[in-house]
């Protein structure tokens, strides 16, 4: 039978307080599965790192039993497109595996292909090395990887990943690295370097949010800002987030929700400077459907607006 994510968190926890205080570092993991479950959407994410955590829970019993314990790997390969919470799950991870004591630290440093590749021979080399230097203890994260692979055969990026799959070997009881990038050219990156499927045993696929939890995403995110979404905005939202989702072919998700949003609150404080009326706590926190706007800015209207607000 499928347990929800919520589910597993109840049994760990229960639904309540507890009646006595848990140890600190139940009491840290405690948090981290409840930022982990705030996210919207990803279950089968949420199930996969829930799986890992009572794998790690269950080798430390068996140890304290005199059982024999099994040692895998936490190398992880992120599939997919942008806004999906790659990064957001890559940092919940680095700070439980913190507290299950399988990373020293707990840090994540994100890097990308300019991080990694140099410009001459043996200069990318020691740029990997010294960013490996920086992540140990924590999580490595390289964000769109396939790009290592792009340039042939004579370029540097080659000299990173065959860099990386000897500092995954050498170093990996302090350290997890995770690759990042869309589907398909991660699928294509895989087959560059032999080595490299077998070093990355836990694969994530990130799917695209649908367009009820870009919704809820947006209503959050507002919510966090103290600003609040009418029903009308919500409607006017989903019909950008659809045409959106049909027009691009890598759609930037959360990403892109988090954009409107921004830029509406920025419309909707040009709008009220133009009123010449004392503005109420509804006022300020309201996000009106004339603030949402798509990407496209219609400059000359924002030059009136901004006009008629000096004025």
């Amino acid at each position: 039978m499928n347990i929800t994510f919520k589910a597993q968190e109840e049994k760990m926890y229960g639904t309540a307080e507890p009646a006595v205080t848990l140890p600190d570092h139940l009491e840290s993991i405690k948090d981290i599965f409840h930022e982990l479950n705030g996210m919207i959407g990803l279950e089968k994410v949420k199930g996969l790192i829930f799986e890992i955590y009572a794998f790690l829970q269950i080798e430390k019993m068996r140890k304290e039993a005199g059982l024999k314990v099994n040692t895998q790997s936490f190398h992880m390969l992120f599939k997919g497109n942008p806004g999906t919470g790659k990064t957001t799950v890559a940092r919940i991870i680095a700070k439980l595996f913190q507290k299950m004591g399988v990373l020293s630290k707990g840090h994540l440093i994100e890097v990308e292909r300019a991080d990694l590749v140099g410009e001459y021979i043996g200069h990318t080399a020691q740029k990997t090395r010294d960013l490996v230097k920086k992540a140990l203890g924590g999580i490595l994260f390289i964000d769109e990887a396939y790009s290592l692979a792009r340039g042939g055969e004579k370029d540097f990026g080659k000299e990173a990943i065959d860099c990386l799959v000897k500092v995954m070997e050498d170093k990996h009881d302090d350290l997890i690295v995770i690759l990042a990038g869309y589907p398909t050219e991660m699928d294509m990156f895989m087959e560059t370097n032999t080595g490299l499927p077998s070093r990355f045993p836990i694969k994530i696929d990130f799917q695209d949010y649908t367009v009820d939890e870009l919704i809820q995403i947006a209503n959050k995110m507002a919510k966090e800002r103290d600003y609040n979404l009418t029903i009308e905005t919500s409607r006017k939202l989903r019909d950008i987030i659809l045409d959106e989702k049909i027009s691009e072919y890598n759609f930037s998700n959360a990403r892109f929700v988090r954009n409107v949003i921004e830029k509406s609150i920025r419309h909707q404080a040009v709008r009220l400077m133009s009123k010449h009326v004392k503005l109420t706590r509804e006022d300020l926190m309201n996000i009106l459907p004339r603030d949402i706007v798509t990407t496209q800015i219609n400059t000359e209207n924002n030059n009136n607006q901004e006009n008629a607000a000096i004025s």
